[in-house]
């Protein structure tokens, strides 16, 4: 009988080494999966796997993917923001104006996403309603008259000398670590309506209302997915989050109803390169598949976009995949979504692995963080691609954006914290 790879029948090491190796590069660690967090319907339990670290130390290949989309982003930054020296909008700024305030973004990011990573998860699962109290309390601070900074009719900054502080990044972050220490709070009563879902339901409408005053529909979207995913993965009864997914969809259609703008975004989107659209509301959207289009396969070559030469608005933080798909082609937009696909599954894996070990919270938020940047950077690929409606949200790690780059790099630093006490569970010489 052919011996399996993973048995210990196997007399060979090397074999063995070698499957741990690409395990650990490829799928994450991972050996015989063990069932966890029962999720009901119907009275019938549908388990998730979960799979227990192997390795010692930091995830390093996590580390470097993140590195490594965020390099990519900074020279795209750079591509697609060099000719804004020449538009009179932005007065006279050097051609490294912006990779220049995106880079001292990251330099600020990697220092406070180091400060995070000293913290330990009962630290920040002590502070999440505090952190949460403090999103509130910006979030409404910003709606003040000559406090919050006005761009493009929207209310969304708060200055601070040498960049903008937007406090809708900090709001996503803040509702990540309040659902899950939340439904570790309530796990008692996961399947009760009033006692579990509406509190939280509540809490996440009023952030929605001040976003919506900003106004920031796309920070909100997030937000909603954040919070509705968390409750799905801490256990609540299937039925609850199915009907609660329906109630959460009839809202955003009668936003939408009830906006005039939003509708002219639908219908543009529907039909971008009807005549009546295609200056107006369709305009990104047609040049950004004008971009994409010239790039085909293998893309025109770095440096060589037509489309970012004033033609692309916000070429640098909404559509940089446009920019990235017309100098790259097909072949840099594969590699991007595959990236971040893998990124996703790994966040996930350690929070599987957390709440093997009895830490649900940890575990939550990093599948939380997972949900929030696998969903916020597909529907920006779906913008860029056409298959989603206009909407104002960053590509993750990539796009030009000091908050979004800061809150990102926070919230990967707490899964790496949470990988590390994990492998810190499985290896007593860790704790010495």
């Amino acid at each position: 009988m052919a011996r399996s790879w993973g048995s210990s029948s196997d007399g060979s090491g090397r074999w063995q080494a070698l499957r741990a190796r690409l395990g650990g590069w490829l799928r994450g660690p991972q050996e015989k999966p063990v069932d966890v967090l029962p999720v009901r319907v119907g009275g019938t339990d549908y388990r998730s796997k979960a799979v227990p670290p192997t390795a010692v130390g930091l995830d390093q290949a996590l580390i470097w993917v993140v590195v490594g989309l965020l390099s990519w982003g900074l020279v795209m930054v750079y591509s697609a923001s060099i000719a804004m020296a020449d538009n009179p909008r932005f007065g006279q700024i050097a051609p490294y104006h912006f990779v220049m305030r995106h880079a001292i973004a990251l330099g600020v990011a990697f220092v406070a996403a180091f400060m995070a990573f000293q913290v330990s998860m009962l630290t920040w699962q002590k502070l999440a309603p505090r952190i949460f109290l403090l999103a509130l309390l910006l979030l409404v601070l910003v709606l003040v008259p000559h406090v919050g900074v006005v761009v493009n009719g929207s209310r969304r900054w708060l200055p601070l000398g040498v960049m903008n502080f937007q406090p809708s990044e900090l709001a996503k972050f803040a509702v990540l670590l309040y659902a899950a220490d939340y439904m570790v709070r309530r796990m008692d009563v996961k399947e009760r309506f009033f006692r579990a879902v509406l509190p939280m339901g509540v809490a996440v409408g009023l952030v929605g209302i001040l976003l919506l005053a900003e106004p920031d529909m796309g920070a909100f979207l997030v937000i909603v997915i954040i919070a509705m995913g968390i409750l799905f993965l801490g256990g609540v009864n299937a039925g609850m989050f199915f009907g609660m997914g329906a109630l959460v969809v009839m809202a955003f259609v009668v936003m939408i109803a009830a906006s005039p703008w939003r509708r002219d975004r639908i219908f543009a989107y529907l039909d971008p390169w009807d005549m009546e659209h295609a200056l107006g509301k369709g305009y990104q959207l047609t040049h950004a598949l004008i971009a994409i289009g010239r790039g085909e396969f293998s893309g025109v070559g770095l440096g060589r976009s037509v489309e970012k030469l004033h033609w692309l608005p916000e070429a640098h933080t909404d559509f940089l995949l446009s920019v990235i798909g017309e100098e790259f082609g097909f072949v840099g937009l594969m590699v991007i979504i595959v990236a971040f696909y893998w990124l996703m599954r790994r966040m996930t894996l350690i929070g599987r692995e957390a709440i093997l070990l009895d830490r649900v919270f940890s575990g939550l938020v990093a599948q939380g963080v997972a949900i929030w940047i696998g969903f916020q950077a597909f529907i920006n690929m779906g913008v860029n691609l056409g298959a989603l409606p206009t909407k104002g949200l960053t590509l993750p790690l990539m796009s030009f954006g000091g908050s979004a780059a800061l809150f990102n790099l926070i919230a990967i630093a707490v899964v790496l914290r949470i990988d590390y006490e994990n492998k810190q569970l499985q290896n007593p010489r860790m704790r010495a």
